[in-house]
């Protein structure tokens, strides 16, 4: 049956606005959709058929590319690297997000807090690169990181005293500063004074409590000597002779053998000086010997650049830049929970530990797991922090996709067809990342 010519009419307009807005919305979308087309699906298509040819561009190879990426064992071991970002920096950033988001909802300046945190994403990741490469250096002088790791250390553990020093060339002392420096066995006798020259010694590192050198004086009952800077300032020094303006070395390790075995060890006064009591008569005498330990080289902190760590010292690195922005949102789905729930939980007597595991992470799920995809969609697509910070040496050490991609094209290698291979391979990683994460906003929305 027909609808009356009046409810007909009536519909007309009605469908004429409709395809009026729909025309005014397709419209104003025109320019945004043409930029889109322009600036993400005509480079993605052009990748993919770029990708089916070879360096020069002139030939048709097919699938040759991606068979030559995974064959490639720098690309094999970008894959890992990047393996490697995605199960770790976002579970990190996840993780210590929610800690502190957690915490700062107990403590006054919270928001004071929040900002500091926050910071580093006001940084590029090229300026935070610098600031990281910088501070990862293993010089303990230039780089912060390495300073904090050799103070530790050394308020543990004592330097060694005198690192560049050596003994004399003589007769007297034979060895090197890595096993130590001793006398001919059997050479040295209670009741002997012993003469110990040392070299290597600059004058502004000899100690300041350091004495004038005093040659020993011989005692029956003991054996004694001096360890001395054989090297006078000027001319006028003579070698194996303790001249007026040579200094003792203090604290030197001085130790008494016979037999290969230690039997006493002394330690050097301000002026050089040592002795040994009680050694006995010693049938066939002794030797004696300054350890390595008194030439070791200082600790210069830990190679944070090196091959095994340049990839979780990055990874640190981006820690810092994102914690701010997990922890912020992360706590903006926090401030929605229902505080009703959790005054009911602490009524009924659980613990703070309880209420953290049984509610609040139940609660904040959908928020981490928005939280974490982006990050992992953010990791998968990370390229400054890793071309910055990594050292020439050890690039393929740290590369990841992104960088790998850009090294095969651009950065030496000059084959686009296997970078746009990488290209696709990074894009095909990514989409289903994003897909999750836009269902789970409209899910949300919903």
């Amino acid at each position: 049956m027909k609808p009356p010519p009046k409810a007909r009419a009536s519909a007309d307009p009605r469908r004429l606005a409709l395809r009026r807005r729909r025309l005014l919305g397709a419209l104003f979308a025109l320019p945004a959709l043409l930029l889109l087309g322009a600036l993400v699906v005509y480079p993605v298509l052009f990748s993919v058929g770029r990708s089916l040819f070879d360096a020069s561009g002139d030939r048709f190879v097919g699938a040759a590319n991606y068979v030559e990426m995974f064959r490639d064992p720098a690309t094999l071991k970008a894959v890992r690297n990047s393996a490697v970002w995605v199960v770790v920096a976002p579970a990190l950033l996840t993780g210590i997000g929610l800690v502190l988001a957690v915490l700062t909802e107990r403590i006054r300046w919270a928001t004071a807090f929040k900002l500091v945190l926050f910071l580093p994403m006001a940084v590029s990741f090229l300026a935070a690169g610098i600031i990281f490469r910088l501070s990862y250096e293993q010089d303990p002088d230039r780089g912060v990181i390495n300073a904090v790791v050799v103070g530790v250390h050394d308020a543990f553990e004592e330097p060694a005293p005198y690192p560049t020093a050596r003994a004399r060339p003589s007769e007297a002392l034979t060895g090197s500063p890595g096993d130590g420096y001793t006398t001919a066995p059997g050479t040295v006798r209670p009741g002997t004074g012993v003469l110990l020259p040392v070299v290597g010694v600059a004058p502004g590192a000899v100690p300041a409590t350091a004495l004038a050198a005093r040659a020993p004086a011989p005692e029956p009952d003991g054996l004694s000597g001096t360890v001395y800077l054989d090297f006078t300032p000027g001319s006028g020094g003579r070698q194996g002779v303790i001249d007026p303006a040579e200094k003792g070395l203090p604290g030197m390790t001085v130790e008494a053998l016979r037999g290969g075995e230690v039997v006493g060890t002394a330690t050097t006064g301000d002026d050089g000086s040592f002795r040994f009591d009680g050694l006995g008569s010693g049938d066939g005498g002794y030797a004696l010997r300054l350890p390595a330990a008194n030439f070791a080289a200082p600790y210069n902190g830990v190679n944070w650049l090196g091959p095994s760590l340049v990839t979780p010292a990055i990874i640190g690195a981006y820690l810092w830049v994102w914690t701010g922005f997990s922890m912020v949102l992360i706590g903006a789905g926090l401030a929605a929970i229902p505080r009703d729930t959790l005054e009911a939980a602490r009524v009924d007597g659980a613990s703070e530990r309880q209420i953290f595991r049984r509610i609040t992470v139940p609660l904040l799920a959908p928020v981490l797991t928005v939280v974490f995809v982006t990050l992992v969609i953010n990791v998968m697509k990370v390229f400054d922090l890793v071309y910055v910070i990594a050292p020439g040496p050890v690039q393929e050490e740290a590369d990841v996709l992104a960088t790998r991609m850009w090294l095969v094209s651009f950065g030496g290698g000059n084959d686009q067809g296997l970078g746009s291979a990488l290209a696709v391979l990074l894009l095909l990683l990514v989409v289903p990342a994003m897909v999750f994460n836009i269902r789970r906003f409209r899910k949300d929305g919903a």
